[in-house]
């Protein structure tokens, strides 16, 4: 028996035999995490030391590309199940150690690319062998990834390392942040009451106001007290300050010498060599002749702006500075929108609650693509407001995937939106396929006592936007795991989501998503056209400040 049959047989015997299941555990314990990581570190460098030690006129397809495609399915799935944790479990523990565990395992992705060995073999197989497109596909990526190991040195190793550790806890303190200010109701005067009311009462007319997006964006934008608005907007952006401040002093040397030992003039040159732009002086040309296009249209709207703050400073007392700040922008924007459009925001979210925009946002795209979602009982999942679906053709029954919706803020979560893909939707070594499964990740406002989580439109458009990657990811049918969903070139990645969340600025879908809270009626036409109307409002303004 051929090494090359020893890799294959072993991974055709293990636990991802089965294609129309979700493997993913989401109840691992730290121990376990830190246990499994040097486990799967361990059985996937056994392949590549079995790969790498094959006699090159032994090489084939089978004893390189498929044996390191097959523990490559293994070894994505086993990392979600181990990393994933420290953006979502409620458990402080669980996320230490997860974030341990992606330090521990990012080291090791960098070992295994830098495999002279390895890399060896694939360019003996690229060049001896005759091979489809697809596998050619892989052939060409796994190659790339092995590149830098013709001018292997130990720095850049290292440096590849450090870089990686770095990013994890700089995005690590960013979701374990948990800054709060204290305000007065007159500070956080023109709020809606539902707004104050869902705020946590730190004493007598004194409101605790998070750093999350459910409570910055709705002070940013409504608030009427400057300097309510500039605390907050200067805390929020300072976020991590100290500890994030010292790891970007590290990392930009880091970068710039990866990219100079790499032959590249800087670290943008080098990320930028495999995108459509290529280099720097493309993407600083393109934006120059945007910024000629928009200059017009951003002076008029600034000017807009800038007449509408100083209308507000006489009438209201405040000095008057004549300069939109950054606290200033969001605030005067939604002004815009209310005055040039008659856009009410806090009427138009009374329309979207988020069950009624789930279910019409599920409902439009099993339309538009073909499949049936179907809600799981009693799912395994991180936390109990967590819901998990499973992904049908509708013509075939056929079983794609499943997703995981969580959508609320909580303490340690990441604090963005995003979907991250979890098991990836590709061919096994038997011939049958895994079902691919992502999660969605929101921070949309919880509900309150007497009112359900009330979506702005922004944020409906978000919803739309993160739910097209959950959908790129559910329904891309790859042969390797490194394909897989969202897996593609850089340039491409984004515009199945841009495609999608076009239907958000479209009256239908808008009305199949509205259903007011109180009496069930959906949004007006008139509201929506005004909406619509307002699509392109502040384009000029945005990109010029």
């Amino acid at each position: 028996m051929t090494l090359g049959t020893e890799i294959t047989t072993n991974l055709k015997a293990s636990s991802y035999s089965a294609a129309d299941r979700n493997v993913l555990k989401w109840d691992l314990q730290p121990d376990q995490i830190r246990t499994k990581t040097e486990e799967l570190i361990r059985k996937t460098k056994q392949v590549y030391d079995s790969v790498g030690m094959l006699d090159m006129e032994k090489v084939t397809y089978e004893n390189t590309v498929q044996a390191l495609a097959g523990i490559e399915v293994e070894y994505s799935v086993e990392r979600s199940m181990l990393d994933f944790p420290q953006h979502v479990s409620p458990d402080k523990d669980v996320r230490a150690a997860s974030t341990d565990a992606d330090k521990r395992l990012s080291h090791f992705d960098v070992e295994m690319s830098m495999r002279e060995d390895v890399f060896q073999r694939i360019v003996h197989l690229q060049v001896a062998s005759s091979l489809d497109n697809g596998k050619v596909t892989f052939v060409n990526a796994a190659s790339s990834l092995f590149i830098e190991a013709i001018t292997f040195t130990k720095e850049i190793k290292e440096i590849k390392q450090k870089v990686s550790e770095l990013c994890i806890d700089f995005n690590k303190n960013l979701n374990e942040e948990n800054t709060f200010l204290v305000f007065s109701q007159d500070e956080l005067c023109a709020l809606p009451d539902d707004f104050i009311s869902s705020l946590e009462k730190i004493e007598t007319d004194r409101y605790k106001v998070t750093l999350k997006y459910p409570h910055y964006f709705p002070v940013l934008k409504k608030c009427c007290v400057p300097d309510t608005r500039r605390k907050l907007e200067r805390s929020f952006n300072t976020r991590c300050k100290e500890e994030n401040a010292k790891i970007l002093q590290e990392l930009l040397p880091l970068r710039a010498k990866l990219a100079e030992l790499l032959g590249y003039s800087t670290h943008a040159n080098f990320v930028l060599e495999l995108n459509t732009a290529k280099i720097t002086d493309n993407v600083t040309a393109f934006l120059d002749d945007l910024s000629n296009k928009l200059k017009l249209l951003g002076e008029e709207e600034r000017a807009f702006i800038l007449t509408l703050k100083k209308k507000e400073c006489d009438e209201r007392g405040f000095e008057y500075d004549g300069r939109i700040n950054a606290w200033d922008l969001h605030y005067y924007m939604n002004q815009t929108e209310e005055l040039k459009y008659s856009i009410d925001q806090e009427k138009l979210k009374e329309y979207f609650p988020i069950e009624a925009v789930t279910e019409g946002l599920l409902n439009i795209y099993q339309q538009l693509l073909g499949l049936v979602f179907e809600q799981v009982d009693n799912p395994h999942v991180w936390h109990e407001s967590v819901t998990l679906y499973t992904v049908k053709d509708s013509s075939t029954g056929e079983i794609l995937g499943q997703f995981y919706l969580d959508l609320y803020p909580r303490e340690g979560k990441y604090g963005h939106a995003a979907c991250f893909g979890l098991q990836p939707g590709c061919l096994l070594s038997h011939g049958s396929r895994m079902m691919s499964v992502a999660a969605l990740v929101t921070n949309f406002t919880k509900a309150t006592v007497d009112r359900p989580s009330l979506l702005r439109h922004g944020e409906v458009k978000t919803y739309f936007h993160e739910f097209g990657h959950v959908m790129h990811q559910i329904c891309a049918q790859t042969d390797f795991a490194r394909f897989s969903g969202t897996n593609v070139e850089t340039d491409f990645v984004e515009v199945p989501s841009q495609m999608f969340e076009n239907w958000v600025w479209e009256k239908e879908p808008l009305k199949q998503m509205s259903r007011h809270y109180k009496d069930g009626s959906h949004a007006p036409d008139d509201l929506l056209e005004k909406l619509v109307a307002s699509r392109l409002a502040n384009t000029g303004i945005l990109f010029v400040e």
